[in-house]
């Protein structure tokens, strides 16, 4: 396959700083060649199934995911052509009937936190980075998301954590970490990390001229 775009794909836990990560490169490589995609976007539309159901899915195992699709618009980015992005509704667990499109680009930074858990996907990736950030921390950036943002209890949040969030990531989401190419300790606040991955993708972006003889 001829490709056109580099993949990165950043992994981690819940609350770990994958999204300041991404952020972070999109700043040092610049926001006009660089694209993120959050894995959670291709969460399986489930609006044929009543509101209490949805609420009983288990959104941290890998059969949440519509994999087909995503497999398809890696693919079709990698390749240079453009795509649209589904949105996903967290109060609601449906697909909009809306999406964002995603136009062609040099870099692509899926994050998600199983996006080195996926096989098909961890093949088209050039850059594998894994998140490493405390449980406790992780626990604490959940709670203020989750309340905040998504109109959740802190009741409601803390069990969903200790019932289903802690035990998929042991079994599904830490396994990850030998996938990576490389662990970030604090995320994107790690800046020796970042400088240093940032640096390595420039080189693949704009590798040196071999001088002609």
């Amino acid at each position: 396959m001829d490709r056109k775009c580099t993949i990165i794909g950043v992994a981690g836990g819940t609350g770990s700083g994958k999204t300041t990560v991404a952020k972070q490169l999109v700043k040092r490589i610049g926001n006009d060649q660089v694209k993120i995609i959050a894995h959670d976007s291709y969460y399986l539309d489930r609006s044929t199934l009543p509101p209490e159901e949805r609420e009983d899915i288990n959104y941290d195992h890998p059969d949440a995911f519509d994999r087909i699709l995503f497999h398809r618009h890696l693919g079709e980015l990698a390749e240079g052509r453009g795509i649209d992005c589904p949105i996903y509704d967290y109060n609601t667990h449906t697909r909009s009937k809306k999406a964002i499109r995603i136009d062609p680009c040099k870099v692509l930074i899926i994050e998600g936190i199983l996006v080195l858990q996926d096989e098909e996907a961890r093949e088209k990736m050039d850059v594998k980075l894994y998140v490493e950030t405390d449980a406790d921390i992780r626990l604490a950036r959940r709670l203020r998301r989750d309340c905040q943002e998504r109109g959740r209890t802190l009741e409601s949040v803390m069990k969903q954590y200790f019932e289903v969030v802690r035990p998929m990531h042991l079994q599904y989401v830490e396994p990850t970490k030998k996938f990576a190419d490389l662990i970030i300790p604090e995320g994107g606040h790690n800046q020796v990390a970042m400088d240093i991955i940032a640096s390595k993708i420039n080189l693949m972006l704009h590798p040196p001229q071999t001088p002609a003889r």
